[in-house]
């Protein structure tokens, strides 16, 4: 299980019709596990790029990222797939529900083509009723409200046991109190599952809540402190 993950002088920047566009700027963090972290800042200031690069969907232009001190970049696409499925999990603001599967189903398709030393179905069971949607089982994402598709979501995030959960603007599409009640979800899983949460949002208000806020600008760290909840 992975405790540590350190952000080295990280840089991404894109390139095309002869421009450069730099999303990040030496960026240096460092996360512990247990940590329940929020990253804010406007549209464009490299939150969600720093997430991708936490989560190894995508690799720094510049610098290093190393979990429990080894560069895990470096592993070949399988090596790297196994990695993510071991100890990350994926929360988004598009809930990236497969319409035609019910809600048991689309929690268990992280585990279709893995073997697991445990009962798949009863994980899925579990999690299901740890997000409180017990009674859905067998709904279609259509008959779903948005709160509880984002809890389909977050389910099927946990349902592989993360060392880390990556929640990238989750309560975006939800209204104020539906995504105040995700918030809620989220430090419970972070407290019952032990895994570190790092929570991408535009909202002060939730933001204030966690234990540690980055604020970030332009792809840079204006400050990092610690939340009021500690």
């Amino acid at each position: 299980m992975i405790s540590r993950i350190e952000c080295t002088n990280l840089k991404r920047y894109y390139k095309g019709d002869g421009t450069k566009t730099i999303a990040l700027k030496n960026v240096n963090l460092r996360f512990q596990k247990g940590e329940f972290t929020a990253i804010i800042g406007p549209s464009g200031s490299g939150k969600s790029t720093l997430l991708s690069l936490i989560g190894t969907l995508d690799s720094p232009s510049e610098g290093v990222i190393t979990y429990d001190a080894e560069e895990i970049l470096k592993k070949s696409k399988g090596k790297l797939a196994d990695f993510r499925f071991q100890e990350i999990g994926f929360i988004f603001q598009q809930f990236h529900l497969l319409p035609t599967l019910t809600a048991l189903e689309n929690v268990l398709t992280p585990l279709f083509s893995r073997k697991v030393p445990y009962n798949k179905l009863e994980r899925a069971k579990e999690v299901l009723k740890q997000v409180g949607l017990q009674d859905k089982m067998n709904s279609l994402p259509s008959q779903l409200s948005g709160g509880q598709q984002q809890r389909v979501a977050i389910a099927r995030a946990i349902i592989h046991k993360p060392s880390w959960l990556l929640a990238d603007e989750p309560t975006g599409n939800l209204d104020t109190e539906t995504g105040e009640r995700i918030y809620e979800l989220l430090k419970e899983l972070n407290e019952q599952e032990e895994c570190g949460v790092l929570f991408v949002t535009h909202d002060p208000a939730l933001a204030a809540k966690a234990n540690r806020i980055i604020t970030m600008k332009d792809g840079v760290v204006l400050s990092d402190k610690v939340g009021i909840s500690i």
